[in-house]
């Protein structure tokens, strides 16, 4: 099976400043009277797609979701995808860089931090009309190139995620202080996930990272997910595993050894017991 391609921001002549760090398109110029579909790939940069009128299917990380109006989804590099986005659609893709944004203050770096693993989610009217508006005004700077353009951009980036920020903490009813800590050490245990999962694959490492106890971990996890901290590291070990099943022709032993997993056997029957499938079953089968 061919690997799943990665792929770059393009730089084109109009934009020689930003290096490829940066950039964001009309949907419908996107489009051009067509449907969009695109194969499974990957990126190396943030993806944000923000859809004021939309229809299709969007597949991040075997996760799949519908598109419609008002539809928003945002992508961590590294995350595996596949779309069909239909004509008729309108809105912006937006694409960035992790240094492009880094180079803005502690502030914007949380933000990013607390919207990355948001990969979807929709709004209201009012709360989308608040979102469109600052989209339009990042590309209208983008086309325009103004001086200090490229700062603009950034701060009006930061003012998105703390419009999304702010949405999910009104859909969740997380004004109370407990709520609001409990929230940000779910994320923070979501990004150990991300770095250290071939490394560290039990609760009370993960625990000791958060400086919590395994019991505390357990309770934010149950309350925000419904889930035991176990389980969303069993579920993080499955999905890195898909995502180099299908995104490498490595052997299923080097995989297992990627992942951290001396015994071969023992990764086998794990991913079996998760999915229903052998490692090799799961990459032949897959469509």
């Amino acid at each position: 099976m061919a690997n799943i391609p990665i792929r770059h921001i393009k730089q084109t002549q109009k934009e020689p400043d930003l290096s490829g760090n940066f950039s964001i398109r009309d949907i419908k110029a996107l489009l051009n009277d067509e449907d969009m579909i695109q194969e499974l790939h990957r990126h190396d940069f943030y993806y944000i797609l923000i859809l004021e009128k939309g229809s299709g299917s969007h597949e991040i990380d075997f996760t799949n979701y519908e598109i419609y109006d008002h539809s928003i989804f945002l992508m961590r590099p590294g995350q595996v995808h596949q779309l069909t986005l239909k004509f008729g659609s309108t809105g912006y893709l937006v694409q960035f860089k992790t240094d492009f944004f880094y180079t803005q203050n502690k502030l914007s770096q949380e933000l990013l931090r607390k919207v990355s693993h948001i990969n979807f989610c929709s709004l209201e009217g009012d709360g989308f009309k608040k979102m469109d508006a600052i989209l339009a005004y990042i590309l209208k700077e983008y086309n325009e190139k103004l001086e200090g353009y490229q700062e603009v951009i950034k701060s009006n980036l930061s003012i998105f995620f703390i419009e999304l920020v702010r949405h999910r903490q009104n859909k969740k009813n997380t004004s109370n202080d407990n709520n609001q800590y409990a929230q940000e050490q779910l994320e923070k245990f979501l990004e150990l996930l991300e770095i250290n999962i071939t490394t560290n694959k039990q609760v009370t490492q993960y625990a000791d990272m958060l400086n919590i106890s395994t019991y505390q971990l357990n309770a934010i996890t149950k309350t925000s997910l419904n889930k035991t901290p176990s389980e969303l590291i069993n579920e993080h070990i499955i999905l890195e595993s898909k995502r180099q099943l299908l995104a490498t022709s490595n052997q299923v032993n080097q995989i297992a050894d990627n992942l951290g997993y001396d015994d071969i056997s023992y990764f086998i029957r794990f991913f079996k017991k998760h999915t229903d499938f052998t490692p090799e079953a799961f990459r032949n089968n897959f469509k």
